[in-house]
Protein backbone atom coordinates (compact mmCIF):
# COMPACT_ATOMS: atom_id res chain seq x y z
CA UNK A 1 0.00 0.00 0.00
CA UNK A 2 1.67 3.38 -0.72
CA UNK A 3 2.18 5.84 1.38
CA UNK A 4 0.07 8.48 0.71
CA UNK A 5 -2.68 10.95 2.26
CA UNK A 6 -5.91 10.04 1.25
CA UNK A 7 -8.06 13.22 -0.03
CA UNK A 8 -10.47 12.96 2.80
CA UNK A 9 -8.23 13.48 5.89
CA UNK A 10 -8.32 16.72 7.17
CA UNK A 11 -5.34 19.35 7.32
CA UNK A 12 -5.91 18.88 11.45
CA UNK A 13 -5.22 15.82 11.24
CA UNK A 14 -2.03 15.78 8.68
CA UNK A 15 -1.09 18.02 11.42
CA UNK A 16 -1.30 15.88 14.32
CA UNK A 17 0.33 12.96 12.45
CA UNK A 18 3.27 14.97 12.11
CA UNK A 19 3.25 16.55 15.06
CA UNK A 20 3.33 13.25 16.69
CA UNK A 21 6.19 12.48 14.56
CA UNK A 22 8.39 15.01 15.55
CA UNK A 23 7.95 14.37 19.02
CA UNK A 24 9.01 10.69 18.85
CA UNK A 25 12.14 12.39 17.67
CA UNK A 26 12.71 15.09 19.59
CA UNK A 27 11.66 12.78 22.55
CA UNK A 28 14.31 9.94 21.35
CA UNK A 29 17.27 13.37 20.93
CA UNK A 30 16.61 14.39 23.75
CA UNK A 31 17.51 11.02 26.07
CA UNK A 32 20.51 10.76 23.74
CA UNK A 33 20.80 14.70 25.08
CA UNK A 34 20.47 13.53 28.38
CA UNK A 35 23.14 10.73 28.28
CA UNK A 36 26.16 12.38 26.47
CA UNK A 37 25.14 14.97 29.19
CA UNK A 38 26.00 12.51 32.18
CA UNK A 39 29.15 11.09 30.64
CA UNK A 40 30.52 14.61 30.40
CA UNK A 41 29.85 15.27 33.84
CA UNK A 42 31.87 12.03 34.29
CA UNK A 43 34.84 13.28 32.03
CA UNK A 44 34.58 11.15 29.49
CA UNK A 45 35.97 12.32 25.64
CA UNK A 46 33.49 12.74 22.93
CA UNK A 47 34.91 9.39 20.96
CA UNK A 48 34.54 7.61 24.17
CA UNK A 49 30.90 9.18 24.35
CA UNK A 50 30.34 8.00 20.81
CA UNK A 51 31.86 4.39 21.25
CA UNK A 52 29.18 3.72 24.10
CA UNK A 53 26.23 5.29 22.40
CA UNK A 54 27.30 3.31 19.31
CA UNK A 55 27.72 0.29 21.15
CA UNK A 56 24.29 0.73 23.14
CA UNK A 57 21.97 2.43 20.35
CA UNK A 58 23.46 0.86 17.25
CA UNK A 59 22.59 2.52 14.00
CA UNK A 60 20.07 5.00 16.01
CA UNK A 61 23.16 6.49 17.98
CA UNK A 62 23.83 10.41 17.06
CA UNK A 63 26.61 10.82 15.19
CA UNK A 64 29.77 12.19 16.41
CA UNK A 65 30.02 15.53 15.18
CA UNK A 66 26.45 16.05 16.80
CA UNK A 67 27.95 14.20 20.15
CA UNK A 68 31.03 16.54 19.79
CA UNK A 69 28.77 19.66 19.42
CA UNK A 70 26.67 18.71 22.70
CA UNK A 71 29.64 18.27 24.48
CA UNK A 72 31.08 22.01 23.71
CA UNK A 73 27.80 23.59 24.05
CA UNK A 74 28.24 21.59 27.82
CA UNK A 75 31.41 22.73 28.50
CA UNK A 76 30.25 26.53 27.94
CA UNK A 77 27.23 25.89 30.39
CA UNK A 78 24.66 25.85 28.20
CA UNK A 79 22.19 23.00 29.08
CA UNK A 80 19.10 23.77 27.26
CA UNK A 81 17.53 20.98 24.52
CA UNK A 82 15.42 23.54 22.77
CA UNK A 83 16.72 25.22 19.67
CA UNK A 84 18.01 29.31 20.30
CA UNK A 85 15.91 31.41 18.44
CA UNK A 86 17.24 32.64 14.58
CA UNK A 87 17.09 35.72 13.05
CA UNK A 88 15.02 35.65 9.91
CA UNK A 89 11.43 36.45 8.57
CA UNK A 90 8.84 34.00 9.91
CA UNK A 91 6.51 32.39 7.90
CA UNK A 92 3.04 34.38 7.04
CA UNK A 93 1.44 33.29 4.02
CA UNK A 94 0.84 29.91 4.87
CA UNK A 95 -1.99 30.05 7.44
CA UNK A 96 -4.50 27.16 7.76
CA UNK A 97 -6.87 30.34 6.68
CA UNK A 98 -5.22 30.20 3.28
CA UNK A 99 -4.80 26.90 3.19
CA UNK A 100 -8.26 26.56 3.15
CA UNK A 101 -9.36 29.61 1.14
CA UNK A 102 -6.33 27.74 -1.75
CA UNK A 103 -8.53 24.07 -1.12
CA UNK A 104 -11.84 26.56 -1.46
CA UNK A 105 -10.76 27.76 -4.53
CA UNK A 106 -9.42 24.60 -6.26
CA UNK A 107 -12.88 22.40 -5.35
CA UNK A 108 -15.03 25.37 -6.83
CA UNK A 109 -12.75 25.70 -9.88
CA UNK A 110 -10.43 22.62 -10.77
CA UNK A 111 -9.08 24.25 -13.58
CA UNK A 112 -8.18 27.53 -12.05
CA UNK A 113 -4.56 28.80 -12.39
CA UNK A 114 -2.00 29.10 -9.85
CA UNK A 115 -1.65 32.57 -11.16
CA UNK A 116 -5.29 33.59 -10.65
CA UNK A 117 -5.39 31.96 -7.19
CA UNK A 118 -2.15 34.31 -6.19
CA UNK A 119 -4.20 37.45 -7.57
CA UNK A 120 -6.92 36.42 -5.94
CA UNK A 121 -5.46 35.58 -2.55
CA UNK A 122 -2.52 38.58 -2.77
CA UNK A 123 -0.08 36.00 -2.08
CA UNK A 124 2.77 34.78 -4.52
CA UNK A 125 2.79 32.60 -7.21
CA UNK A 126 5.65 30.51 -5.62
CA UNK A 127 3.26 29.99 -2.32
CA UNK A 128 0.49 29.10 -3.73
CA UNK A 129 2.64 26.36 -5.74
CA UNK A 130 4.26 24.98 -2.89
CA UNK A 131 0.57 25.06 -0.50
CA UNK A 132 -0.86 23.27 -3.30
CA UNK A 133 1.73 20.92 -3.88
CA UNK A 134 3.18 20.27 -0.04
CA UNK A 135 -0.16 21.02 1.98
CA UNK A 136 -2.77 19.69 -0.16
CA UNK A 137 -1.07 17.26 -1.93
CA UNK A 138 -2.67 18.17 -5.14
CA UNK A 139 -0.89 18.22 -8.75
CA UNK A 140 -2.62 19.22 -12.26
CA UNK A 141 -3.61 16.51 -14.46
CA UNK A 142 -5.25 17.28 -17.51
CA UNK A 143 -5.56 20.93 -16.76
CA UNK A 144 -7.49 19.96 -13.40
CA UNK A 145 -6.10 19.96 -9.95
CA UNK A 146 -6.67 16.51 -8.76
CA UNK A 147 -5.45 14.93 -5.25
CA UNK A 148 -1.66 12.60 -5.82
CA UNK A 149 -3.33 9.67 -4.26
CA UNK A 150 -6.78 8.66 -5.31
CA UNK A 151 -8.72 6.02 -4.04
CA UNK A 152 -11.04 3.61 -6.29
CA UNK A 153 -14.07 5.86 -5.55
CA UNK A 154 -12.73 8.98 -5.98
CA UNK A 155 -11.24 8.02 -9.36
CA UNK A 156 -15.05 7.18 -10.65
CA UNK A 157 -16.73 10.37 -9.41
CA UNK A 158 -13.81 13.10 -10.88
CA UNK A 159 -15.32 11.90 -14.85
Amino acid sequence: MPNCKSFLVTEAERKHVRRRARFQQHRDASCHYFCVCVCVWQDKAPKEIHAILKETLGEQAPLYATIKNWVAQFKRGDFSICDAPRPGRTNTVTTPDNVDQIHDLILEDRRISVKSIAEQLGISRERVGYTIHEDLDMGKLSAKWVPKCLNADQKLQRC
